[in-house]
């Protein structure tokens, strides 16, 4: 797990931590272990006595009674709707879409909203331990605007419709303004791409023929929504004849970059198609809850080999962007749901909010793990708390007991951007105050 620095035995930051959870290999807990970082990367993870005699480092973080992780990988967000954060609440699906989310976005969306909303999502999931997320939304450059101004890292979606919005006038317009700033960003060290059309039911067969083979000329993921609620399925299956995962694979859609967003009602040859083709799924347990839209069968998807990372959704139907929690509810509905209590077991829980979401990403060389070689996206949570004492197990208290008020300090690439709690380099007024300008517009 080590390799030499450059220059050799002189660090930017070494960080010692009492636990280190590094992901790979699954299931180790190292004990008052150390990481030392120089230029933004990993270069060893190494007992502390060993690391103080082999490193000269510029600055040296002692974690105390801390566990490090991984940074966490939010695979599907809608960052900007931060700002539609509980405008409606308790309705299905449709009707939240169609009477409350999609009048409200046509009312307000603009690039300003895009920037603002990804702003205060993005220090929202930075004080959640969330180092990288896959976004989903209109106007992308806005966002990255946000997005490196938090100095976080995210995978934008370059999303497509068939319907117009403020953002674009059709599914042509989406694709050549969403490929236009990903010409433009495609250097930015911490931004990467995904073509994102929306869902079977706003994307048709002439549009998703366009997105295949960008998609493979590019080599970047494609994101969308799937098999999300009963209605979707029927639709399809009245339109098209069959249901949308089959749709899709008649289009040549189903493969390795296939980040299928929630799959809650999947038959068995469906997750065997998913596994087969090596299709990635981006589980949102706390928005399917809220949106009655049914529970994804992740231990049946994890048991078939597919690779399941784990999303928050958007704050208008979640209503937290907070991947702690949704690590811990996606392991009790695995368990609740398959009748098996060893279904996604801690040590798969946190590999799911991490490595996985990397991999989905094709991010799997940079990101996701505590190892050599790696960025430095790392995540500190104090266990030193009364509620979280005694500490038997860390992996366990990180997913069924820790929250993300115990998230003390993040790195994105080697850099501090959470500091004993507090972001560092913009303040909790000056969100809040942006919030409240938005509230209001949106209110009257």
């Amino acid at each position: 797990m080590t390799s030499s620095p450059t220059p050799a035995d002189s660090i930017d930051l070494l960080i010692e931590a009492r636990w280190i959870i590094p992901v790979r290999p699954f299931g180790v807990t190292l004990e008052n272990h150390a990481v030392a970082v120089s230029g933004g990367n990993i270069v060893a993870v190494l007992p502390q006595a060993e690391a103080r005699e082999r490193f000269t480092s510029r600055k040296t973080v002692h974690l105390g009674e801390q566990l490090l992780i991984p940074g966490l990988v939010n695979l599907h967000t809608h960052a900007a709707m931060s700002l539609l954060r509980g405008l409606a609440d308790d309705l299905p699906l449709m009707t939240w879409l169609q009477e409350h989310i999609w009048p409200a976005e046509g009312r307000f969306v603009s690039r300003e909203f895009v920037r603002d909303g990804t702003l205060l999502a993005a220090a929202e999931m930075l004080r959640g331990g969330i180092t990288c997320f896959n976004d989903m939304y209109f106007f992308p450059r806005e966002a990255a605007a946000a997005v490196q101004q938090m100095g976080m890292r995210a995978a934008l979606g370059l999303v497509v419709l068939d319907f117009p919005n403020a953002y674009a006038s059709g599914a042509e317009d989406y694709l050549e303004k969403g490929l236009a700033a990903r010409d433009d960003l495609r250097d930015e060290p911490l931004l990467s791409f995904c073509l994102a059309p929306h869902a079977p039911y706003t994307v048709s067969d002439q549009t998703f023929e366009r997105i295949l083979p960008l998609a493979e000329q590019l080599d970047i993921p494609i994101h969308l929504h799937l098999h999300e609620t009963t209605t979707e399925i029927e639709e399809s299956l009245k339109q098209y004849g069959v249901r949308p995962l089959e749709r899709l694979r008649r289009l040549g859609l189903v493969g390795p970059g296939l980040i299928a967003v929630h799959a809650v009602h999947l038959q068995a040859a469906e997750i065997a198609l998913l596994a087969t083709h090596g299709c990635s799924v981006a589980h949102c347990p706390a928005s399917n809850l809220k949106l009655a839209s049914g529970i994804t069968p992740a231990a049946e998807l994890l048991q078939a080999g597919v690779n399941v990372g784990i999303g928050t959704d958007g704050a208008a139907s979640n209503n937290r962007l907070d991947l702690l929690a949704e690590m811990r509810l996606a392991a009790l509905l695995a368990k609740g749901a398959s009748g098996n209590a060893q279904a996604l077991g801690a040590h798969q829980a946190l590999q799911a909010a991490t490595l996985a979401g990397a991999r989905a990403l094709g991010m799997e060389d940079k990101i996701g793990t505590i190892e050599s070689g790696k960025a430095a996206d790392l995540c500190a949570i104090d266990l030193s708390s009364p509620e979280l004492s005694p500490c038997y197990d860390p992996a366990s208290h990180a997913v069924y007991a820790a929250g993300r008020e115990h998230v003390s300090h993040v790195w994105v690439a080697g850099q501090l951007r959470v500091e004993n709690g507090s972001l560092c380099g913009i303040g909790k007024n000056d969100l809040i105050s942006l919030a409240k300008v938005w509230q209001n517009k949106i209110r009257d």
